[in-house]
């Protein structure tokens, strides 16, 4: 599985599996479509919009819940550049003339 992100389009992919097999894509709102083979199997879902869906739940993070273990990870997602006020804050650079 692997999830890719085009932060000039705002557009993320989460790849189930390789396309071994000619897919249709299916759109399933204005924000998301479907790539499934004639026998089902999902190999891909695309987020249109990316950011406003990847951030809007769990402070942007992608979260993996292992339910069988009670084990849970968190991934934070750089979908976009850090706000302002988040950012180290740099001292001017003297050139060396005065």
């Amino acid at each position: 599985m692997k999830l890719t992100y085009d932060p000039a389009r705002n557009i993320a992919y989460l790849r189930l599996h390789r396309k071994k097999a000619q897919v249709d894509t299916i759109r399933v709102s204005d924000e998301m479509n479907v790539d499934i083979a004639p026998d089902g199997t999902v190999y891909g879902i695309e987020l249109l919009n990316a950011n406003a869906q990847l951030e809007a739940e769990d402070d942007g993070r992608l979260v993996v819940i292992n339910e069988a273990l009670g084990k849970r990870q968190e991934l934070p997602l750089a979908v976009r550049e850090a706000p302002a006020k988040y950012k180290a804050k740099r001292k001017p650079r003297s050139c060396g003339i005065e």
